[in-house]
């Protein structure tokens, strides 16, 4: 084990370059527990992920890690399932905790990096960089925190799409509707591809019934394959209770998207939004202006 430190770090963004100058090469032997999803896709998109042995349950992708051992929930962890792995560094998402736990295992001498960030598109390419930084990685993820940014400036230039009220459902079971309102991730992903919420005025995640999908009149469903398959399938979908009375139930105007890819705001965020984009244009008939690649 490394010596007795606590490395939980918070990081603004504009402090994130000096702040972490000097990271050190990992070791070979050293053992990894990557603690949510957009850091463990950080560390696959820098070839930074050798050393990982673990990783918590939000961990889906890429599938080679996702197939390691998990120590649980990325929110509910226990000190005795962590150590368990005999990591040598955690490397956790902002929101990986409790707290508490984070703090027992660097009393233990387990090096414990947090890397904090707000959940912002802007914020992409700090996390790359600081993970570049702290995995021995800075040119790659330099390198890569600049082609993001570029990603998303070119979406941001691109024009308008036709005023459309959208709807994300982040379901996974049941009949009633789990719908993103504001102050969540998939507000920001419909907001920077150019689509109106429908819930807009909602906070967070909630569930909606069939007088609300009338009233808010979405004409567009975007939905994770996961969540769509946990449904039983598309047909399931429009036959939600409500859906029928809205233009999107009528018209069946579905785009699928990968939400993890999409929600994390991780290194795969900037293509996915483009993917989405370009659904967009495809399904409302409007002008092609989004590509994937540059």
């Amino acid at each position: 084990m490394m010596p007795t430190r606590l490395a939980s770090r918070v990081f603004a963004a504009i402090t994130l370059g000096w702040l972490l100058a000097g990271a050190p090469l990992a070791h070979a032997d050293e053992r990894w527990i990557v603690l949510g999803g957009d850091i463990a896709a950080t560390l696959a998109a820098l070839d930074a992920d050798a050393n990982v042995v673990a990783r918590d349950d939000t961990v889906l992708y890429p599938p080679q890690m996702a197939a390691l051992p998990s120590v649980g929930y990325l929110r509910q962890l226990s000190a005795e399932s962590v150590l368990s792995l005999q990591p040598d560094r955690v490397l956790a998402a902002g929101h990986a905790g409790p707290q508490e736990v984070l703090e027992q295992l660097a009393a233990v001498g387990v090096t414990v990096e947090t890397i904090n960030a707000p959940p912002t598109l802007d914020a992409i390419a700090d996390k790359v960089r600081t993970v570049g930084r702290l995995t021995g990685r800075s040119e790659e993820g330099d390198a890569l925190a600049s082609e993001l940014d570029q990603k998303l400036e070119r979406l941001a230039r691109l024009p308008p799409l036709p005023p459309t009220r959208a709807m994300f459902i982040l379901q996974h079971s049941g009949l009633t509707p789990r719908v993103a309102g504001s102050d969540t991730a998939a507000h920001t992903a419909l907001e920077a591809i150019s689509l109106e919420n429908a819930f807009a005025a909602m906070a967070g995640y909630q569930s909606v019934g069939a007088e609300a999908l009338a009233k808010q009149a979405p004409e567009l469903v975007i939905m994770s394959q996961r969540g769509l398959n946990a449904l039983g399938g598309e047909a399931a979908l429009w036959q939600l209770p409500g859906m029928a009375l809205t233009p999107a139930g009528r018209e069946q105007q579905l785009i699928v998207i990968d939400d993890q890819a999409l929600l994390g705001f991780g290194p795969r965020a900037p293509d996915q939004l483009l993917t989405l984009r370009q659904a967009a244009e495809d399904l409302l008939g409007a002008p092609t202006t989004a590509q994937v690649s540059p």
